[in-house]
């Protein structure tokens, strides 16, 4: 019995795998046998080193996937897995067996502010978490807009606990004690309920997760929407994730649909205005950088922004983008989107 059930739970994570990891891609595309075949081996000597209850929790996570922040951590020894010549790191592996496929590297990958293995626990560096919902895809910046950010930095103080954009290491900010952002929902024009004031260092934001916690959209009532606005509204779903680190604010999409963001740290090149990013499902972006934000207001001339400037201000929209790429040139054109005022005094 103890056998069979075991084998339930492993054959539950097989089911929930994504079928071009280990199977014939669709339309005939080849695959790297050897590859597919090491990615096999090393999975089942994964499943193998976990213990009953870990594959429990693991197969839990994979069936609630994104809709439920309060999925367990499946903590494994800090190692890699070595499958003949080849090695894996068993976070990497899990996410790119079960969410992922074309994943390749881990510096991809940022360990979100839910998991207490990577967070919480940032003393002990023996575990990582291997619970694939933990983790989110990198949105990496173009190289314009990395020599922008080198130039804007290259006459800013030497500080090693700020880590580059593609460490996840970084430690959330403890802010308890008082509101670090506070949060408007727009749709068009017009502002729809209050300000929802955060003091926790993460929040999420969504409008039909059924056991979220946080800022729920789907609460909020206005009369006469606009059948767009309507459907946008349903396309918002889990929303995003939020959290103030040491680094800067970060935003994960957790719904099934692009969002769009920008702020004044997001600027594109040599652009005088700020660009609007593109975040897809399931991907993570830092939507605001303090260092960066220190560098532009010794930099930044005021007859160079457009219109009233707010340099701590972060907006958001769900499912439609604006700008100069799109058909909507303002925000105040999106059916649905976010305002954050960050609090900086």
């Amino acid at each position: 019995m103890f056998r069979s059930r075991r084998s339930v739970v492993v054959r539950r994570l097989w089911q929930s795998r994504c079928p071009s990891v280990t199977g014939p891609k669709p339309g005939g595309e080849n695959v790297d046998q050897e590859a597919l075949s090491g990615l096999k081996l090393a999975t089942h000597s994964l499943f193998k080193r976990l213990r009953d209850e870990q594959l429990e929790l693991l197969a839990l996570a994979l069936e609630a996937q994104d809709t439920d922040d309060r999925t367990d951590c499946v903590c494994f020894p800090r190692s890699e897995l070595r499958i003949g010549k080849q090695h894996y790191w068993p976070q990497l592996l899990t996410c790119k067996l079960f969410r992922w496929p074309d994943l390749k590297h881990l510096y991809q990958l940022k360990c979100l502010c839910i998991c207490d293995c990577c967070w919480r626990a940032s003393g002990n560096n023996t575990t990582v978490c291997c619970n694939p919902y933990h983790f989110s895809r990198l949105c990496e910046p173009d190289p314009t807009e990395r020599e922008t950010t080198h130039q804007l930095r290259r006459n800013e103080p030497t500080n090693h606990q700020n880590p580059d954009w593609l460490d996840s290491s970084s430690l959330l900010v403890a802010t308890r004690d008082e509101h670090w952002c506070s949060v408007a929902y727009w749709e068009y024009r017009r502002r729809v309920g209050r300000m929802y004031v955060v003091r926790e260092t993460s929040v999420s934001v969504f409008c039909d997760l059924p056991r979220g916690t946080g800022f729920c959209l789907g609460h909020l009532h206005a009369d006469g929407r606009h059948e767009l606005v309507r459907r946008t509204r349903g396309k918002i779903g889990g929303g995003i994730l939020l959290s103030k680190e040491g680094d800067g604010v970060w935003a994960y999409n957790r719904s099934e649909h692009p969002v769009f963001a920008s702020s004044p740290t997001l600027l594109r090149g040599r652009a005088r205005s700020p660009s609007v990013h593109k975040v897809l499902p399931g991907y993570s972006l830092k939507v605001f950088d303090y260092q960066r934000a220190r560098a532009l207001q010794r930099s930044l001339s005021p007859e160079l922004s457009d219109g009233p400037f707010d340099p701590h201000s972060v907006r958001i929209s769900f499912a439609k983008g604006w700008g100069p790429s799109y058909s909507r040139q303002f925000i105040t054109s999106c059916p649905c989107w976010l305002e954050i005022l960050l609090n900086h005094s």
